[in-house]
């Protein structure tokens, strides 16, 4: 540790639970000097994780950074003595802000992936082949600009495809469908304006920049087995496409313009020069990211609920959760997301909507606003969510 960055030293003994999952945080995570400590969450029986930490590994950072409540429980196994900082100081050591990064974006990536399996049931190719499945699913649903830019990218990268003339056909054909001309710019254009309805980027292209919007909403997804998984809807301030710089690996995931945006397009060559002169940058992608771990750690434990009406309501109040909603307020709340996408978040297949959301409206839980859904009371969503979590919990799952 540098002399400018002196966090304090913490011990525990043997046997003490050091954190426990779903507390608040104290506002402090761990950097382990000595002894070990075992490392449980309530997603261990569908994702597999590290179970065991020791010397110069973390604890809690997550959800410090992201001022979330502990994401796991962490119990000592031996006398332990640690590092306790808080994520001011983390400013101070960018050997340590740069790590937390890398971490971050690797976890993420596998997250992403361990959600879109137990949506669809499996997992897409790391490859542009993927493209074609992309393609098909926007063809399907009717969107011709996603599908057509998902084609013409798939020809681009399996330009000896076994499909190739099929796939020509389709893309000539929905020259004549699409809505709006998709905008064209460099790699170095920083400030782009995008229309609602196109695909930014498609999963398993390769990538050379990242985003910041600055204005309107990006939807990120996943799409295999003809099912779309909605990761999130990023909002003004928000960045995407990160892990594609820091891992210099393929899309991970789709980014699909969903209200017309205005977006800050970084490069390698920048990204690495706001981390060295703006050190608030750090710390702004430290906690987005620890954000969306936090968000995606809850939409696993989503996918533990079988009731897929349980599931709405919990995934209804994931998002009130990640907006920092009210939870006791009898007060509605209008979401930036519509019914469509909602279903998409809970993992639940599209023929149940119309079932759903009339059970849902009967019930005066919900309507739509300009296909955005609104909650009629804040507090009745937790109530619900609140009793099918415990249900399952309690291996009482609720019958459909």
């Amino acid at each position: 540790m540098s002399e400018q960055f002196q966090p304090a030293e913490v011990k525990f003994i043997k046997g003490s639970l050091i954190i426990l999952e779903g507390k608040p945080n104290n506002g402090k995570f761990f950097i382990i000097k000595e002894g070990q400590v075992q490392i449980t969450r309530e997603t261990d029986s569908i994702i597999s994780e590290q179970k065991k930490a020791g010397p110069g590994e973390m604890f809690g950072v997550i959800s410090v950074m992201a001022s979330r409540s502990y994401i796991e429980t962490v119990e000592a196994l031996t006398d332990v003595s640690a590092h306790a900082i808080e994520r001011s100081q983390i400013i101070k050591n960018p050997s340590i802000a740069l790590n937390i990064i890398k971490q971050f974006s690797q976890r993420l990536r596998k997250l992403n992936e361990t959600f879109s399996k137990r949506v669809s049931k499996s997992i897409a190719a790391e490859d542009p082949s993927h493209l074609y499945h992309i393609a098909e699913f926007y063809e399907k649903a009717g969107k011709s600009n996603q599908a057509l830019y998902a084609y013409q990218q798939y020809l681009a990268y399996c330009p000896n495809s076994d499909v190739k003339n099929n796939v020509i056909k389709k893309i000539e054909k929905l020259k004549t469908r699409v809505t709006s001309a998709r905008p064209v710019y460099s790699q170095d254009d920083m400030i782009q304006k995008w229309p609602k309805n196109h695909v930014l980027f498609a999963e398993g292209e390769a990538g050379q920049n990242l985003y910041i919007i600055q204005q309107g909403a990006v939807k990120i997804t996943k799409i295999t087995n003809n099912q779309e998984a909605v990761l999130e809807i990023l909002k003004k301030g928000a960045f995407l496409g990160e892990m594609a710089i820091l891992e210099d690996k393929p899309r991970g995931a789709t980014a699909e313009i969903y209200e017309d945006s205005t977006l800050l397009a970084v490069n390698q060559e920048n990204f690495t020069n706001l981390i060295n002169e703006q050190p608030d940058m750090v710390i702004s992608l430290i906690t987005i990211l620890a954000e969306r771990i936090w968000l995606r750690y809850r939409q696993l434990t989503n996918t533990l609920i079988e009731n897929a009406l349980g599931r709405i309501y919990d995934a209804l109040l994931i998002q009130l959760e990640k907006d920092r909603t009210d939870l006791t307020s009898t007060n509605p709340y209008l979401c930036n997301f519509g019914f469509s996408e909602l279903i998409g978040m809970a993992g639940v297949p599209v023929d149940k909507r119309t079932e759903l959301f009339n059970k849902l409206t009967a019930a005066r839980r919900i309507t739509e606003n300009n296909n955005k859904v609104y909650v009629l009371n804040v507090a009745s969503i937790f109530k619900e969510a609140d009793y099918y979590r415990r249900a399952r919990q309690l291996g009482k799952e609720v019958k459909e």
